[in-house]
């Protein structure tokens, strides 16, 4: 058997009386706590996406705000995993659950840069500059280091000055393509995040 202080008993039967005569009063909860909450995913935008941490390509559903008006911002708030995804079914590990904290990081890259050979600065560039860069210096490598034949006179059509390391967390149509591109160029160095 428990006892109780008096001040616990003082709680106890002030709280009891307070609220009985609140609801003689007309001040019942009953009506407050029937009202339904607004669920808070109601008027946001649901996007699908993969998280970008590991090859374990996880599905996930980001949510934001904004109505897409020109002047609005739209605001992502709130990642869950996605429950129709074949590779984790809605679960997440630690690191998928807080990705809304890396999109929201003051350190995070959100565009492409360029460090000259020699320099100590990052200079900003464009997505346009950025792709017509790597491309021009793919292809002055490629111009240089294609070997059409083998010593024998094989044809083999290869490029061993560069490879590529692709992403894993793509879809088996985007694997696929990215092995097309890459192996018509004869790229020959070819591997994927999930075996690094």
């Amino acid at each position: 058997m428990t006892t109780m202080s008096r001040r616990q008993f003082l709680k106890v039967t002030g709280t009891t009386l307070v609220g009985s005569s609140l609801a003689l009063m007309g001040f019942a909860p009953g009506d407050a706590l029937a009202e339904v909450r607004q669920y808070k995913l109601a008027r946001t935008v649901e996007t699908r996406n993969t998280c970008t941490y590991c090859s374990v390509a996880c599905g996930i559903l980001m949510y934001s705000l904004g109505d897409g008006a020109k002047n609005a911002e739209p605001n992502l708030f709130h990642i869950e995993g996605d429950p129709d995804h074949p590779v984790n079914r809605g679960t997440l590990c630690p690191k998928g659950a807080a990705l809304v904290d890396m999109i929201h990081s003051e350190s995070r890259l959100k565009y492409p840069e360029y460090r000259a050979p020699g320099s100590d600065t990052w200079q900003r560039l464009s997505w346009d500059d950025a792709l017509d860069r790597i491309a021009r210096l793919m292809k002055d490598d490629r111009d240089a280091n294609f070997t059409p034949t083998n010593a024998t006179g094989q044809t083999v059509n290869r490029w061993l000055t560069t490879g590529m390391l692709a992403a894993s967390a793509t879809s088996n149509e985007t694997a696929f393509l990215t092995h097309k591109v890459v192996r018509s160029l004869g790229m020959l160095a070819f591997d994927n995040q999930a075996r690094v």
